[in-house]
C-alpha cells in the first residue's frame, strides 16, 4: 500500500520540505510539488534532490498554454526523471504532453475537475453541466488522447474507472482521513473508500504534513489504505 501514498509537500520553505522528508523516511516514497513549494521552496531542484535521493516525484503543475509551449514544458520535466505530471484535460493539451513525455517514464494526468469544486462551481464556471458530468466527459478525452492517467476527486472514481479501464493510474487528491476535517474539500472521501472505488494513488498533503507527528499521521493513513485503524494518539 504504500506505493500508492502519495504526500503532498504543501509548503513554502525548502528546508520544511526536507525536515518532513526527514520525520517521513522510509514510510513514504512519493511526493508531490505543487505550486506553493514549486515556486516558494525550489521546488525544482527539491524534486531533483529527491529523485536523486531514490524517491518518486509527482510535480503538479496543471500546465494549459499553446501546444509548442506544453510540449516544451513536457519534456524538460521528462528529463528530471519525474514520475508523474499533471495537464489539465484539455485535449489539445493532453494530446501535446503524450507527444512529449513518449519514450521517457513520466505519466501524464490529466486533471478533470479540482476537489474544491461542487456543481454550483462547475455552472460559475461557464459548464452547463454538473461536475460529475463534466469529469466523465474528461475521462473519456483522456483516454483517447493516449495519457497515463487522471486526476479526479474519489467522488468520482467508481464511474471515472469504468470509463478509462484498468490501466491508467487513477490519482485522488482530497483524501481525508475517517473523522478529520473536511478543510475546503468538497468532494472528499476516505483512503479506503477511495481505493475501494477504484484510486490507484491517494495524495495526501495538510492531514499528514499540518499533523503534530507526521510520521504518525501517516502511518495510521497507510494502516487505513489497508482496511485498518489505529491510533495516532
Amino acid at each position: 500500500m504504500a506505493g500508492q501514498l502519495i504526500v503532498g509537500l504543501d509548503v513554502s520553505s525548502r528546508a520544511r520540505a526536507e525536515e518532513i522528508v526527514s520525520l517521513l523516511g522510509d514510510k513514504v516514497d512519493f511526493y508531490k510539488i505543487g505550486y506553493q513549494c514549486f515556486y516558494g521552496a525550489d521546488g525544482l531542484a527539491l524534486g531533483k534532490a529527491l529523485l536523486a535521493a531514490g524517491k518518486r516525484v509527482f510535480f503538479d503543475l496543471k500546465l494549459l498554454d499553446i501546444d509548442n509551449t506544453v510540449e516544451k514544458g513536457v519534456a524538460a520535466i521528462a528529463e528530471t526523471g519525474a514520475t508523474m505530471l499533471t495537464v489539465h484535460a484539455y485535449p489539445k493539451a493532453m494530446r501535446a504532453a503524450q507527444k512529449a513525455a513518449e519514450g521517457s517514464g513520466l505519466t501524464i494526468l490529466g486533471v478533470t475537475v479540482l476537489t474544491s469544486m461542487d456543481d454550483d462551481d462547475v455552472k460559475d464556471a461557464g459548464y452547463a453541466r454538473d461536475a460529475a458530468g463534466l469529469v466523465a466527459q474528461r475521462a473519456r478525452q483522456a483516454r483517447e488522447a493516449g495519457i497515463g492517467g487522471i486526476v479526479s476527486s474519489a467522488r468520482e472514481a467508481e464511474m471515472v474507472r469504468s470509463i478509462i479501464g484498468g490501466k491508467m493510474a487513477l490519482v485522488t487528491p482530497g483524501i481525508r482521513p475517517a473523522g478529520a476535517a473536511l478543510g475546503d474539500q468538497k468532494r472528499a472521501m476516505t483512503p479506503a473508500d477511495a481505493l475501494t472505488a477504484g484510486a490507484s494513488h491517494l495524495v495526501v498533503a495538510r492531514p499528514i504534513i499540518a499533523a503534530p507527528d507526521p510520521a504518525a499521521a501517516a502511518k495510521a493513513i497507510l494502516a487505513e489504505m489497508d482496511g485498518k485503524r489505529i491510533s495516532v494518539a
